[in-house]
């Protein structure tokens, strides 16, 4: 077990260093979920006010729990597209000779995008106020937690993918087509109540909208003002918590039947 934790450990530091170094990656990763955020927050708030939205709340405040997500999302790309270049380099070769698991391996890398979605998440809650929402130290530590939770299976999705593609632009098609989407339908642009009976049951069936929920009511954790929720704070985390360690399952196995070459 000291082992595992060691080399897991070894992985996930080297993530973050690695991403110290790539200055551009993060600016790509915070500078383009806040310019969504103010052009499209800013462009549709006289146009758009959604289903059950508290008085005098604009849209700016309501996508701003759907940007925060998107910055997990776009950590998440940026990261586990690393393993593609691993592998080019011989890297990726070189650990999986050695006495490592590969479900530790993943662990690592999972943990390691995880981290980095998280401190970059944290540091987009500092413009909460510019959107209208004042944290409590304890909206603060529960927006933290799913933030953790939701980065982590965002990560691992991104390692399934990653560990079967042999090219970064074969990666960022599948990234964008399947990603991209369940971001859309997960509450973040527009809420679930109103939509067409034909949209409503892909959002409900979408795991990452639990997450999205559990999100909203965190940052809004004690005040009246949460809204356009799928279900209780407890039912939303619990989804998102099963979503995130069966993803990083199927990673692992994943990454088991791979081949190094």
């Amino acid at each position: 077990m000291s082992d595992a934790i060691l080399q897991a450990g070894t992985l996930w530091w080297r993530e973050i260093v690695r991403f110290i170094r790539q200055r551009s990656r993060v600016t790509g990763a915070l500078l383009q979920p806040l310019l969504f955020w103010l052009v499209l927050g800013a462009g549709l708030t006289a146009s758009f006010r959604p289903s059950g939205m508290p008085g005098g709340m604009n849209y700016v405040e309501y996508f701003y729990p759907g940007v925060i997500m998107l910055v997990l999302l776009f950590t998440a790309i940026f990261g586990t597209v690393s393993t593609i270049e691993d592998r080019r380099e011989g890297f990726l070769q070189g650990v999986l000779v050695a006495p490592v698991s590969r479900r530790t391996v993943v662990m690592g890398q999972a943990l390691g995008g995880t981290t980095l979605a998280l401190i970059q998440g944290l540091v987009f809650l500092v413009l909460a106020p510019f959107a209208g929402i004042h944290l409590s130290v304890a909206a603060v530590l529960l927006s933290g937690a799913m933030m953790a939770i939701i980065a982590f299976a965002l990560t691992s999705i991104g390692l399934v993918i990653a560990w079967r593609m042999e090219s970064t632009q074969g990666f960022h098609v599948i990234v964008n087509m399947i990603l991209i989407p369940v971001w859309l339908l997960s509450g973040a642009f527009f809420p679930q109540t109103g939509v067409p009976a034909w949209l409503e049951w892909p959002m409900r069936l979408n795991p990452l909208s639990y997450g999205m929920s559990a999100l909203r009511k965190a940052l809004y954790f004690g005040q009246a003002q949460s809204f356009c929720s799928l279900t209780s704070f407890r039912w939303s985390a619990a989804v998102s918590v099963v979503f995130a360690a069966a993803m990083f399952a199927i990673a692992a196995q994943v990454a088991r039947r791979s081949s190094p070459v």
